[in-house]
Order: C-alpha cells, then sequence, then structure tokens
C-alpha cells in the first residue's frame, strides 16, 4: 500500500507542476521600430519577430521609410502619440547627411521619449562588429568587402563557394549570427560608444553605433525595461 501511495502522491505532484507551468504569466512588450531604410535594417529586425525571452513575449512592428534622419525620427514620435507601445525606436544612420540634421534629428527623438538607434557611418558598422572590433573610421563603400572577407575567414564558414555580402539579402541576421558573434557585437559597440561618453556631437563619433541597445533590448536583456514590465504586469 505505501508503495501505490507514493506512486499517486507523485503523479498528482508532476500535475500540480504541469498546470502551474501552463498557468505561468506571460508578459507582452510592445516594440515599433521606424527605420531609415526598406531592406537592410527591417529585415534584420523582423528576425527578432514573435520570439519569446523568458516570459517576455516581443510583439515586434517594424516599418521601413525610405527616408532618412529626420523623416524617421519624425514618424516614429507621430506613431508613438497615436498608438500605444512599450518601446518606440528610430533607426537611421550618418551615411552622406549634414552632420546638423544628424546631430538634430537624435536630439529630437530624446526630447520626444523616442529611442535612438544610430549608426555612424552606416547599419553595416553593426555587422562588422560580429566579427572584430573596429576601433576606427570605416567608409561606407568599404563595408561589403569587410564584411564578406570577416565571414570567409570565419572557422565556421565551410562552404567552397566565396560569400559575398549583400545588403538586402533576408538571411543577414542568421549569417552574422552563425558566423559571427552577437554577443561580442553587443561587447564592442557598447565599449565603443561609452569612449564618447556625454559628447553630443553624434556625426563626429566615428566609428560608433547604437544598435547594441535596441538588440540587447528584444534580447531580453535590458534590465530597467524588464523591471518596467513586470510592474505592468502587477497592476
Amino acid at each position: 500500500m505505501a508503495a501505490k501511495r507514493i506512486k499517486i502522491d507523485n503523479a498528482s505532484s508532476k500535475f500540480r507542476r504541469q498546470s502551474q507551468k501552463r498557468e505561468q504569466k506571460v508578459i507582452r512588450c510592445s516594440v515599433l521600430i521606424v527605420c531609415e531604410g526598406t531592406k537592410t535594417e527591417p529585415n534584420y529586425f523582423e528576425a527578432f519577430t514573435e520570439k519569446q525571452q523568458g516570459v517576455i513575449v516581443y510583439d515586434i512592428e517594424v516599418k521601413g521609410l525610405g527616408r532618412g534622419t529626420k523623416d524617421v525620427v519624425e514618424k516614429a514620435i507621430n506613431l508613438k502619440n497615436k498608438n500605444h507601445y512599450d518601446r518606440v525606436w528610430a533607426v537611421f544612420d550618418k551615411d552622406e547627411f549634414p552632420a546638423k540634421d544628424f546631430n538634430e534629428a537624435i536630439a529630437m527623438g530624446q526630447k520626444n521619449g523616442i529611442e535612438v538607434a544610430w549608426s555612424n557611418e552606416a547599419f553595416e558598422l553593426w555587422y562588422l562588429y560580429h566579427f572584430q572590433n573596429v576601433t576606427t573610421g570605416v567608409p561606407r563603400k568599404d563595408y561589403e568587402e569587410k564584411i564578406s572577407a570577416a565571414v570567409n575567414a570565419s572557422s565556421k564558414y565551410k562552404s567552397k563557394k566565396k560569400y559575398r555580402y549583400a545588403k538586402k539579402d533576408p538571411n543577414n541576421y542568421k549569417i552574422m549570427t552563425t558566423y559571427g558573434s552577437m554577443d561580442s557585437a553587443i561587447l564592442y559597440a557598447e565599449a565603443k560608444h561609452l569612449e564618447y561618453a556625454s559628447d553630443t556631437r553624434y556625426a563626429n563619433h566615428n566609428p560608433c553605433t547604437t544598435v547594441y541597445q535596441l538588440v540587447r533590448q528584444l534580447l531580453g536583456r535590458d534590465e530597467e525595461l524588464n523591471e518596467e514590465l513586470k510592474v505592468k504586469m502587477e497592476v
């Protein structure tokens, strides 16, 4: 009889654990990402959609405008005011835009509660950080060659066919994370960003990208956001 009771108790305990697991609440986080480009950045961030990090489920909406700097920020502000999102991001590059426009766009976003993932000179700097610590400026025209060489040199790249980077490739997220390291990219990008401290002459920060902040958030590693979401769930 004792053996039988133990068997029943174990089954009951297992059922309770399974029920608790099924009933565990998830925290939903809505993130709007408004991008300068219509392919490069949207393709990358759409790879994060419908992902769950721990108990947080990210509802990610990505919009590619095909416009630059201030237009991207203004659109993000407009959508933020019309809808309720937990976070709204504007993503754009320095490219060849005037320094004044670039600096003012970042300041405008910060003033209006918009997170800004900017890159100087180009978004591809974020990709290159997956393979190496970039400490000096890289001209936009050189990114294709440098990223291609980095992937081909990766010990994980086994194909006999030479890889060639393509901006609009929908597989760029997979390529960078398969043959490079996202964790390294975050460390390298953050270290370089912090070197500029409180200097608001963003157009002079080259190389630099704050894309790591958005990526870290989408990976569920933003402690400030996590705490905010927990409070939201308890209300």
